[in-house]
């Protein structure tokens, strides 16, 4: 199952205890489709339709016809390939962000690059899954960034650990710089809490503080720093020497 960068997700069920009523659902998590090959993309959608908390509502062949799709559609999440004809996956995701901001994008692939998986970061991608993964673990991984989380396949968070361990490795001048003057004490503690691989609720318990607090940290490091997602907070943080990981 893909690593979990992010904080746990809650239940998918709001509940009126006010006057003991029953659990409602929420809404669906609408999702687009999106791959240059028709069986695999039918494939997840016949997958899909069995579980009662998500909907397909559509699908694109390519990043050209996601990024059209995206902004008639305005789906809660995109499951994409990263190599596709016409406009390749991570070319499309930094589209898609322009105009749909509020959707996430997993990158569902069978590369295993490291460049692709580092650009499809950049390029604002919340997710990145290898197609080995099973159908279960699709759903679970489209519930958990609907929740919040970040969600990568475990050897490409080997990957991604190894890249930051190369990274202090390379540092010549032991000398600590100070953090980003825009970042609070406080942010910076989340931050690097956040790089040990601590969900938000374990953050919350360690700096004795409301795990709500902790998501508004979270929020203003990524609006500060110019981010999209937890992971590239991380390799912000690793780059400009805030913090390092052993």
């Amino acid at each position: 199952m893909a690593d979990r960068w992010d904080d746990q997700h809650d239940d998918r069920l709001d509940e009126d205890r006010g006057a003991g009523g029953p659990r409602r659902a929420v809404e669906p998590i609408r999702v687009l489709v999106v791959d240059d090959h028709a069986l695999f993309r039918r494939g997840l959608e016949i997958v899909l339709a069995q579980e009662q908390d998500i909907q397909v509502v559509g699908e694109a062949g390519d990043g050209a016809e996601a990024v059209e799709k995206a902004a008639d559609l305005l789906p809660d999440i995109i499951l994409m390939d990263v190599r596709m004809p016409r406009r390749s996956g991570i070319e499309a995701c930094t589209s898609i962000k322009e105009v749909a901001p509020s959707t996430k994008i997993i990158m569902l692939t069978i590369s295993d690059e490291e460049a692709d998986l580092y650009e499809a970061i950049k390029a604002g991608a919340t997710g990145y899954l290898l197609k080995e993964i099973s159908t279960d673990e699709v759903a679970t991984a489209i519930r958990a960034v609907a929740d919040g989380q970040s969600q990568i396949s475990p050897s490409m968070a080997a990957k991604l650990l190894t890249e930051f361990k190369s990274m202090i490795q390379q540092r010549t001048d032991d000398r600590r710089l100070l953090p980003a003057p825009r970042l609070t004490d406080r942010e910076l503690e989340v931050l690097k809490l956040v790089a040990t691989g601590l969900n938000n609720r374990d953050i919350a318990k360690q700096l004795f503080i409301s795990e709500n607090t902790v998501k508004n940290h979270v929020r203003n490091i990524l609006e500060k720093l110019q981010l999209h997602s937890r992971m590239e907070a991380v390799v912000y943080a690793m780059r400009e020497k805030i913090l390092e990981i052993g």
